[in-house]
C-alpha cells in the first residue's frame, strides 16, 4: 500500500482558505515531525463551490513509500440501533420536506424501504443507514435539513451539518472502536429481480426519485467521491446509470470508462449537466422545481 510523507490533516482543525476565505481549509500535515506545512498547502472542503487545492512541492515535495497494512475488518452496526432510530418523524426535518411533495402512504412506504431514521444529535436531523445486500449495517450517516427548502442545513463556516451513529457512540463511551468500511445507500434493495440500478450522488436525492420514479431502484453513492469501485463492485453484474450533479459530469464519465473497461456496464447521464442551472443541482432538484420527467434512457 502506497503511503505518502505528507498527508491532510485528519483532526477537525480547519483554517480561512486563501481562494475562498471560508473557514473550510485544510492543512498538510508531517506526521513525523508532528507538524503542519506551511500555510499554502492544503485543501478547501468545500470542493464543489471553492475548489482550491495546493499540493506540497518545491523543498516539501511529496514523496511515498510502498508499506505493507493489514487490512481491518469492518465493524458493523446492531440492527437495534436502527429500530430505535425509526421514531419521531414528526420531528424530522427531511420528512416534514417529504410530506410537501408526497402523501401519507407514499412517504410511509419510502421510511420503510430505506430504512429513514430520526436522530437527537441536531433538532429534527435524519439517518440515513448503510446497509449491505447481505443485510449488514456498516453506517449510520447523519445529515440536517431546513423542512422549507429541502436544502441541508450549515454552520456558520458554510459547511454542511454531518455526523454519524459511531462517532456519537464513541463520544459517549458506548463504543472504543469502529472500523467505518462505508457501501452504497440503498444496496439492500439489491436482489436476483433486479437488473437495472440508477445511481446518484446524494441519499436525499436517491430517497425522492424512488417516490418519482418507482421502476428504478435508486441508490446512492453518498458523495460525489463515492462513485469508485470500491462501493460498485457489488452492483458490478448490473447496469448502472448514473445522474451526477452538475458539474460532476466529466469526473463521473472518466470514472465510468475507467470501470467499464473491467466488466462494468455503466452509463452517465448528461440531461443535468446541460441545463442552466447551478452548480450542485440534482435530478431531484429539477423534478421538484420544474415537475419534469427528464428520460432515463441508458444512452445520455
Amino acid at each position: 500500500m502506497k503511503e505518502y510523507k505528507y498527508i491532510l490533516d485528519k483532526s477537525s482543525k480547519k483554517f480561512i482558505c486563501p481562494k475562498c476565505l471560508k473557514k473550510t481549509f485544510v492543512k498538510y500535515f508531517d506526521p513525523e515531525n508532528n507538524s503542519y506545512l506551511p500555510d499554502e498547502f492544503g485543501r478547501c472542503d468545500r470542493e464543489t463551490n471553492c475548489g482550491f487545492h495546493s499540493l506540497p512541492n518545491g523543498e516539501y515535495k511529496n514523496t511515498s513509500i510502498i508499506k505493507d497494512i493489514a487490512v481491518s475488518t469492518p465493524s458493523f452496526h446492531d440492527k437495534s440501533l436502527l429500530i430505535q432510530s425509526k421514531c419521531n418523524y414528526a420531528e424530522n426535518n427531511f420528512i416534514h420536506f417529504l410530506k410537501t411533495k408526497f402523501s401519507e402512504a407514499e412517504i410511509e412506504m419510502v421510511i420503510e424501504k430505506y430504512h429513514i431514521g430520526t436522530s437527537t444529535n441536531w433538532k429534527g436531523s435524519t439517518v440515513f443507514w448503510q446497509i449491505d445486500n447481505l443485510g449488514r449495517i456498516h453506517a449510520g450517516k447523519i445529515l440536517q435539513y431546513n423542512k422549507e427548502t429541502g436544502k441541508r442545513s450549515k454552520d456558520k463556516s458554510d459547511k454542511a451539518l454531518i455526523s454519524w451513529i459511531h462517532s456519537i457512540l464513541k463520544r459517549n463511551n458506548n463504543i472504543k472502536e469502529f472500523n467505518l468500511k462505508q457501501c452504497l445507500f440503498g444496496l439492500q434493495l439489491v436482489d436476483t429481480e433486479i437488473e437495472r440500478i440508477a445511481l446518484v450522488e446524494s441519499e436525499k436525492t436517491a430517497v425522492i426519485m424512488s417516490l418519482f420514479k418507482p421502476q428504478y431502484t435508486w441508490l446512492a453513492t453518498g458523495s460525489k467521491h463515492g462513485f469508485k469501485l470500491e462501493y460498485l463492485e457489488p452492483i458490478k453484474h448490473l447496469d448502472i446509470v448514473a445522474f451526477p450533479d452538475k458539474s460532476e459530469y466529466e469526473i463521473w464519465t472518466k470514472k465510468a470508462e475507467d470501470l467499464n473497461k473491467i466488466g462494468y456496464k455503466i452509463s452517465v447521464n448528461e440531461k443535468i449537466e446541460i441545463t442552466n442551472y447551478a452548480t450542485g443541482t440534482d435530478i431531484a432538484d429539477i423534478f421538484i422545481l420544474e415537475k419534469n420527467d427528464l428520460t432515463l434512457n441508458k444512452s445520455p
